[in-house]
């Protein structure tokens, strides 16, 4: 049961007329209902408001109002995907992923056994087409798979806006008969349409708004009868004459007969008549006609006293898709159901506020995660094309012989800024979240992504460990390139190992959460790109201008009186690894790393967790 009060958008209307208190708003006091086990449809013209209806249902606009979805808001609904299923669009996603890695990633962010997804792809009929990429979908299977999507939580309602606009008829009456399927599992299906065929033929309850406010509220069969009427479409070089025969031969015969001329001049519109007769007449006059065809008008929607009474009403009695009430006139049977006021109006009182809600993190963040690093190519080609750098720089710098060791095994030229390897982990790191909000698969509708502690956890969990297992395999690859190139006696065990492998993990996690954070902060990939590369040509000089001499402190005997003020005692070995990394930080480059790692934490945390922070 989905039931809307007093939905008001704050966004005003464009090219509106003045009201005195403004501009008239996209929607204005919509009030509904759309029952279970019945298809319901939300008519409107382009720019009625239709879409931003469904937008301030979900919460994705501000405005006023409220939207119950069986009885509870959908903030305070725990697990929304489980409640409510939408399709706004065309399928949010990188346009690399295949269908069935977009389903998977969206299985660990709802929460859902992966095997959901293969079932889903079932369902709609694109068992045959997982392994192809979104992008490479046509509109028809694009359809079907944002229709998976929204099925993926198994939801009590769906929402759906213009679901089956620019697909064949034979691939909207597909969706069609898949929403009427979920209404008669019990479940709700409200869909925005601007076609009143489209209503009548698919919805058992059509809601019409014009100018965002409520028109009428009716059933199926109660809209045919009132919206659409049968009518005999002509098209001929002498229209206005036989539209004045075919006027008089009606008032002669005593028939009530209608006709309509179109904009054009050519067309009518023949209400009560039939094509033999308007046929008949045309050729009794010697009239030419270049169409004769029957069809079904519409009507527009329902003004007058109907129309009144629904702009004016707060709440809506059309509870299901049985047919409809007795009812003598036609303008009852549209202003049947908005009769009953909702609460708020009724007492007189403003309905709540809607406040844009912060968009939900996944629920099974690692996993969503690592599904949407490995599923596209860009992380398997940044690999490989840091690794061959890697390769051929490391052969290179050993070849005259005098690059320490250490340098030649990270491939670390006093040219280049960083080494191949810290920029391809800052490349990932940045694209974990500028992908994020390129494609936003998380929050469809919504232009960006849940900012929540677990996600960002779990996004600097995977590429830390995506950075230490490309800086363990460029060290190892390196070695035995050097190793096949000039022989053994190159390599050697420094003294230092353990420490220089510390030192070349943290430079390699360093940029990849650098590189994380900025693109978070600033939303775009490029940023967090800018953010590895101001490490070493910015932040670096900047330290190495700090005072030395003399006059600079030493930190020794530090573990010795961290020992002294801490309740537990830790071993003896934990010293040498403090002094590791008391080392690592004094390093230019790692001090210059962990100054821009501690002003990206706390930017990050300023500007995407101000509010409530949520695991």
């Amino acid at each position: 049961m989905l039931q809307a009060i007093g939905l008001t958008s704050t966004r005003p209307r464009r090219h509106a007329s003045t009201r005195p208190r403004g501009h008239a708003p996209v929607v204005d006091d919509l009030t509904f209902d759309a029952g279970p086990g019945c298809v319901t449809a939300l008519l409107g013209a382009p720019g009625s408001g239709k879409t931003a209806a469904l937008r301030l249902m979900l919460e994705l606009d501000p405005g006023r109002g409220i939207t119950y979805f069986r009885g509870r808001p959908l903030h305070s609904v725990p697990r929304p995907s489980g409640e409510v299923g939408v399709v706004l669009g065309d399928v949010p996603g990188h346009p690399a992923r295949t269908a069935r890695g977009q389903l998977r990633m969206l299985c660990a962010a709802a929460g859902v056994p992966v095997s959901r997804a293969d079932e889903l792809l079932d369902m709609v009929g694109l068992d045959g087409l997982g392994d192809q990429r979104i992008g490479a979908l046509s509109l028809a299977m694009d359809r079907r798979l944002a229709l998976a999507c929204a099925l993926l939580g198994d939801p009590h309602t769906l929402l759906l806006d213009d679901p089956v606009e620019g697909l064949a008829p034979r691939d909207a009456d597909w969706l069609h008969g898949m929403l009427r399927s979920h209404a008669e599992g019990g479940g709700t299906v409200l869909f925005a349409t601007s076609d009143p065929k489209e209503a009548a033929r698919t919805a058992g309850h059509v809601v019409t708004i014009d100018a965002g406010r409520l028109v009428a509220d009716q059933d199926g069969t109660a809209f045919s009868r009132t919206r659409l009427r049968p009518r005999v479409a002509v098209r001929s070089p002498h229209a206005a004459r036989l539209a004045a025969l075919v006027s008089r031969e009606a008032r002669a015969a005593r028939r009530s007969v209608e006709v309509v001329a179109e904009a054009d001049g050519s067309r009518l519109s023949v209400y009560g008549s039939s094509c033999a007769e308007v046929g008949d007449t045309a050729f009794r006059h010697g009239i030419p006609v270049h169409q004769l065809a029957d069809e079904v008008g519409d009507t527009g929607p329902v003004g007058g006293a109907a129309g009144s009474a629904a702009q004016g009403s707060a709440g809506s009695a059309a509870q299901g898709c049985g047919p409809p009430a007795d009812v003598d006139e036609p303008e009852a049977d549209a202003s049947r159901a908005v009769a009953g006021p909702g609460v708020a109006v009724a007492r007189g009182e403003l309905p709540p506020p809607i406040r844009r809600r912060p968009a939900r993190g996944p629920l099974r963040p690692v996993r969503y995660e690592l599904r949407r690093l490995f599923g596209v190519r860009t992380t398997t080609v940044v690999m490989a094309v840091v690794l061959a750098a890697s390769v051929g720089l490391s052969v290179l710098l050993a070849r005259d012989g005098r690059t320490p060791l250490p340098d030649v095994l990270a491939a670390w030229p006093s040219l280049l800024p960083l080494p191949p390897a810290a920029l391809g982990a800052g490349l990932l790191g940045a694209l974990s979240f500028g992908d994020e909000f390129r494609y936003p698969a998380l929050a469809a509708g919504r232009g960006a992504v849940p900012r929540r502690l677990g996600l960002l956890l779990a996004k600097l969990a995977v590429s830390g460990g995506v950075a230490l297992l490309l800086a363990l395999v460029v060290v190892l690859t390196s070695a035995e390139s050097l190793r096949v190139v000039y022989g053994g006696d190159l390599l050697r065990v420094p003294a230092n190992a353990v420490s220089l492998a510390v030192s070349w993990s943290g430079l390699t996690v360093g940029c990849a959460w650098a590189g994380l954070l900025a693109a978070g902060i600033f939303r775009v990939t490029a940023a967090g790109i800018a953010a590895v590369l101001a490490v070493p040509v910015l932040v670096v000089p900047l330290v190495e201008r700090m005072p030395k001499g003399s006059t600079v402190r030493s930190v020794t005997g530090l573990p010795g009186r961290l020992r002294e003020l801490a309740w537990l005692q830790w071993p003896q070995e934990a010293d040498r690894w403090l002094l590791a990394v008391v080392r690592l930080v004094a390093h230019p480059v790692g001090a210059a790393l962990a100054l821009s790692l501690s002003v990206l934490i706390c930017a990050y945390l300023f500007t995407g967790l101000r509010g409530r922070v949520r695991w």
